[in-house]
This record gives structure tokens, C-alpha cells and sequence, in this order.
């Protein structure tokens, strides 16, 4: 067995180690697990025959996300931040030690932390791509909960920061998602009146 396929392995052990489940298809699956096969699946769309790094970067994204929860830490903007950081380094760093272990040389690791730390973005071209990806995962399979339990202005804003940071490309691929009225109409009111209004009639700037 190959470095790579060994690597996916171990971290879909991992991720298969997350008692959140979710529902798809009508199957229960480990969250996280669940996410990272989408991401994967969607660096796959936008970028077929990617490099081995973006594709392992995509499998461990999020990995053991669930161990470090957000009531951790302070309920304010300063809490967030650190959670978010220390989230990042976290899944970087055991990212890092599964890479190691399974035989990749520190060349391949450094290219994976680059990427899933977001390093380079958004002028390296690879890490736009996995930007993307995260963005069309939110889009298509998180919006729609997170609207159920979020205030309306927080959920514009946050469709509206993805949007921001897709490429034309990714946006003509989320206005093709078979998304609800619901999460159509927020994406509208994200865009409104913004310079990337246009992209929602299917036009790109």
C-alpha cells in the first residue's frame, strides 16, 4: 500500500472516531468523516488530476474537528478568533505527525500544513481550488441547518464572506446547486447591491 492511500486511511479512522452523526441518504454517518469525503469529492470537481498534496490537504481539513468544541471558549469575537486558530494548528499539526507516520517526507507535510493553514492563499493557485471546495461544501450541505439557528444578518454576512472568496468559476458552480428558495433568497440578500450582484443572474465580472 501506497503513502497516500495509507494517509487517507488514518484519517478517515480518525474522522470515523466523531459520535456527531449526520444523516445522508438516509444513512448516519461521523460528521467529520462525512465532510471530509464531500471536500474531497469537490477539490475532485473543480480540479480533476490535482496534486497529491491538495487531495490530502482536502481529506484532513478538519480532522477530529469535534475535539476541541466552540463552548471551550469565550462567547465573543476574541473567543472565536483563538478557537478558529487553535482549531487550525491543531488539525495541522495531527495532520502532520499521521503524514510522518505513515512515510512522507517533511517536503509533502510542509506543502499539506501550507495549504490547510491557508499560507499562500489566495496566490497560490491550489489553494484557491480548496478555498472553493470549503465554500461549495457550506453552500450546499451546511447552509440550510445553520439558517435554523442563526439570526438572518450573521448568515448574510457569512454567505456573503464566502462569496467573496470564490472564483467566478466556483460561483457559476454554486448557482448551480440544488439549493431551497430559502437558501436562494439568502444568497440574493448577501449579493445585494454588491459588485457581485450580477453573478446571480449567472454572469460572471
Amino acid at each position: 500500500m501506497d503513502f497516500f492511500q495509507k494517509a487517507i486511511e488514518r484519517f478517515d479512522a480518525e474522522n470515523g472516531r466523531d459520535p456527531n452523526a449526520e444523516i445522508d441518504g438516509g444513512v448516519p454517518h461521523p460528521r467529520e468523516l462525512l465532510y471530509a469525503r464531500r471536500l474531497t469529492e469537490w477539490v475532485l470537481r473543480l480540479a480533476p488530476g490535482t496534486s497529491e498534496a491538495l487531495r490530502l490537504a482536502a481529506r484532513c481539513q478538519h480532522i477530529c474537528r469535534w475535539t476541541i468544541p466552540r463552548e471551550a471558549y469565550p462567547i465573543t469575537r476574541a473567543g472565536y478568533l483563538r478557537w478558529r486558530n487553535d482549531l487550525k494548528q491543531f488539525h495541522a499539526s495531527k495532520s502532520g505527525a499521521i503524514l510522518r507516520e505513515v512515510g512522507y517526507g517533511e517536503e509533502m507535510i510542509a506543502k499539506v500544513r501550507d495549504l490547510d493553514l491557508k499560507k499562500n492563499f489566495p496566490a497560490d493557485a491550489e489553494s484557491r481550488v480548496l478555498e472553493d471546495a470549503l465554500c461549495l461544501v457550506f453552500l450546499e450541505f451546511q447552509l440550510a441547518a445553520l439558517a435554523r439557528r442563526t439570526a438572518e444578518d450573521k448568515l448574510i454576512n457569512a454567505v456573503r464572506k464566502s462569496w467573496e472568496k470564490m472564483t467566478d468559476a466556483a460561483r457559476e458552480r454554486a448557482l448551480a446547486l440544488p439549493l431551497g428558495l430559502a437558501e436562494r433568497r439568502l444568497i440574493e440578500h448577501a449579493l445585494a447591491g454588491s459588485t457581485r450582484r450580477g453573478a446571480l443572474q449567472g454572469t460572471t465580472q
